[in-house]
């Protein structure tokens, strides 16, 4: 009861949800699910990495919104009367995408050296990494001549990249599915069948043992931080063309759904406790809650109630299995 009372708690949720709108379940509703959790997934994934570590993000947020600004800006359709750069031709849809990926990696590593060199805690090292993103982008969005506008009139070659799907046999599915499946089978075989993987659940279960062990400490926080922002940078790419528009505020609060989907699909904040299957849980299970309760109609102000509640539930077993272990 106690390792799955999280679950049962958010299945309860579930049933209560049907009972009051059976129409729920449906198949149009479990793709629109999928793919707002896509790029949620994507993620969680970064920061679930970070928690293994015993670590936290408070950063992702705002790098995903710094990623979608750029991309953004520079895949706009070339026809578009308020293009940031108008004197820009059409751009390779993936060379603006690997830019947002290197300069959201970039922020990870920042992150990463001040947390693993300078032995600042990652809450405060995130949290002004946090800051200091956001000014960024808010200087890079509110650029003359026409000052702080969503980013619109996207090229629909990009546009297509994020919100296109294929047809199997009826069955419509999403790219943002392929492209987090991807992503989710990539770190899949990292954590589970590389050296650095293993390194990873070493050091954030007993850091003391693992350098003893030959583990390069640093160097692993480093690079998990790094992974960690390029996968904002992709998500924060796919998520202004899901959306089809960016702003500075694109992300905001993404980095709080996906501590707390890693927590709620057992990561562990005391470190070298998680699995990939668990955060990609963890992320579908809140999703459903979040999609079912503005289905029916819940208060969006009462959904942040429910969701600081499951959050607190979540973090207080975890706490409880820890202290039994010990």
């Amino acid at each position: 009861m106690m390792n799955n009372a999280i679950f049962l708690v958010l299945l309860v949720l579930l049933l209560v949800i049907i009972t009051i709108s059976p129409d729920f379940v449906t198949m149009n509703n479990f793709r629109n699910i999928l793919t707002q959790a896509s790029t949620r997934i994507i993620i969680a994934l970064g920061v679930g990495g970070i928690i293994i570590l015993q670590g936290t993000d408070l950063s992702a947020g705002r790098i995903v919104g710094l990623s979608a600004v750029i991309s953004a800006s520079l895949l706009q359709a070339p026809s578009y009367a308020y293009r940031m750069y108008p004197e820009l031709p059409a751009l390779p849809i993936l060379l603006p995408i690997l830019l947002a990926a290197a300069v959201a990696g970039v922020f990870g590593l920042i992150n990463g050296f001040i947390i693993s060199k300078l032995n600042v805690t990652p809450f405060i090292t995130t949290l002004g990494t946090q800051i200091i993103v956001y000014g960024v982008t808010s200087i890079y969005f509110d650029r003359p001549p026409y000052g702080a506008q969503p980013i619109g009139g996207l090229d629909p070659r990009y546009m297509k990249f994020a919100q296109g799907s294929f047809n199997i046999g009826g069955f419509i599915l999403p790219y943002l599915v392929l492209y987090a499946a991807a992503v989710t089978l990539f770190i899949w075989v990292l954590w589970n069948k590389t050296r650095f993987g293993k390194n990873i659940y070493a050091v954030g279960g007993n850091p003391d043992a693992a350098v003893v062990s030959g583990v390069n400490k640093a160097k692993t926080i480093i690079i998990v931080f790094v992974l960690a922002g390029m996968l904002y940078g992709f998500a924060g790419s796919l998520e202004a063309a899901r959306v089809g528009s960016a702003t500075n505020n694109t992300g905001n609060m993404y980095e709080l759904d996906a501590i707390a989907a890693c927590v709620v699909g057992g990561v562990s904040f005391s470190g070298g406790v998680g699995t990939v299957a668990g955060v990609v849980t963890g992320v579908l299970i809140f999703q459903v809650i979040n999609y079912g309760l503005a289905f029916i109609g819940v208060n969006p102000y009462l959904q942040y109630i429910i969701k600081g509640l499951i959050i607190i539930t979540a973090v207080a077993i975890d706490t409880r299995k820890y202290i039994k272990k010990k």
